[in-house]
């Protein structure tokens, strides 16, 4: 088991967090950027954006950058794979970019994830920077040094890990955000706190509307506790799984409906997960009764029921066989040992995930186990 204590709301506009790079955060956050890139003098610079942000995002940085070329990219998960990766390298190589080049991500996760993979990859890797401008991957995606696209529909299957130059962090951009966006990235806020933040869960519990609270404070705790992990296990080999809380079965429910007619979200996905494995940490007598309907009835607060067919279970099932945390042929997940610490490595049987989405399925928040 691991403890990660409570750090506190950081105010300053720039975050010490123990990674390795920079994360600027706040409003003055683009005027670093535009004070950052003139120091570096790179001799080229691509801007990684797709229709929403090139859209939404890109008018606020363009007239800040030195000059620079323009990749535009369809938007969504489903186009996070090595066609669109081939788009991109091309467009580097037809431009002539060299290794003194720099990417810079301007997006959610998914331009983040396949921009830092794209960078790692080309000539053996150029710098890039995150620019986040979805609260899923300002709290989440844009912090660690994870990279990768989808593969065989399974997630993040191939990837590797490699560090950001910096990340930088403008809040304002969540206004250019639909509420369903918005509180897509809400389940990891939820998530670090249940993992690591017991009294600031106690907090979280009251909350009604996510637009009514300081989301600058909320992502600025979120990275506290995933940099505070992330230094102990830079490469996840142990501690840093912890933040897969929710995404055992969260990934396999999100990759097996990704191209159905009713795909979900990355966060409605992990809120699932969320309740399903809470229920897993409940039967093994790792959660009280009362924690888990805690769990329960926040994440119903802000995400609709989505019901799974029972004839989905063994396809969702296979594809937690693939997941990367797997070892020895178990399918390894992380679970709550009383809200705020957590377990890691702990092999959950068939039995156990079909018991917890038919728990999902069939029982309220309100209606008992």
């Amino acid at each position: 088991m691991m403890v990660i204590p409570l750090g506190h709301f950081y105010s300053i506009f720039y975050l010490r967090c123990m990674l390795t790079y920079p994360i600027h955060t706040g409003e003055r956050a683009l005027r670093q950027l535009e004070q950052d890139l003139r120091q570096k003098q790179y001799e080229q610079i691509m801007v990684l954006v797709d229709t929403h942000t090139h859209e939404h995002c890109y008018p606020l940085l363009r007239e800040l950058l030195p000059e620079h070329e323009l990749c535009v990219i369809k938007p969504g998960e489903i186009y996070k794979n090595l066609d669109t990766c081939t788009i991109i390298w091309q467009k580097l190589t037809q431009a002539n970019f060299g290794r003194r080049s720099l990417m810079l991500n301007l997006g959610g996760g998914v331009i983040g994830d396949m921009g830092g993979f794209v960078a790692g990859t080309y000539k053996r890797g150029i710098d890039f920077i995150q620019l986040p401008t979805t609260l899923l991957s300002q709290v989440d995606a844009s912090v660690g040094g994870k990279l990768g696209i989808d593969f065989m529909e399974f997630k993040n299957h191939i990837g590797l890990f490699l560090d950001p130059q910096a990340v930088y962090i403008y809040p304002p951009f969540l206004h250019t955000l639909p509420q369903r966006e918005l509180l897509s990235g809400f389940a990891e806020v939820i998530k670090h706190h249940l993992i690591a933040n017991r009294e600031g869960w106690q907090q979280l519990r009251n909350t009604t509307e996510v637009r009514s609270l300081d989301l600058k404070a909320l992502i600025e705790h979120s990275i506290d506790i995933k940099s505070r992990i992330v230094e102990l296990d830079p490469q996840e080999k142990g501690a840093r799984k912890a933040l897969n809380f929710g995404h055992t079965i969260g990934h396999a429910i999100e990759s097996h409906y990704l191209h159905s007619p009713h795909p979900l979200l990355h966060g409605e996905a992990i809120a699932i997960g969320m309740v399903t494995e809470a229920h897993i940490a409940f039967r093994r007598k790792l959660l009280s009764a009362s924690e888990l309907a805690e769990i329960h009835q926040f994440i119903a607060r802000f995400y609709p029921k989505f019901t799974i067919p029972t004839q989905d279970f063994d396809a969702i099932f296979a594809r937690m066989a693939n997941d990367k945390k797997n070892m020895l042929g178990q399918i390894l997940c992380t679970l709550l040992k009383g809200i705020g610490t957590f377990l890691i490595n702990i092999a959950i049987s068939k039995e156990e995930v079909f018991a917890a989405l038919n728990y999902y399925n069939h029982h309220g928040p309100d209606t008992g186990i």
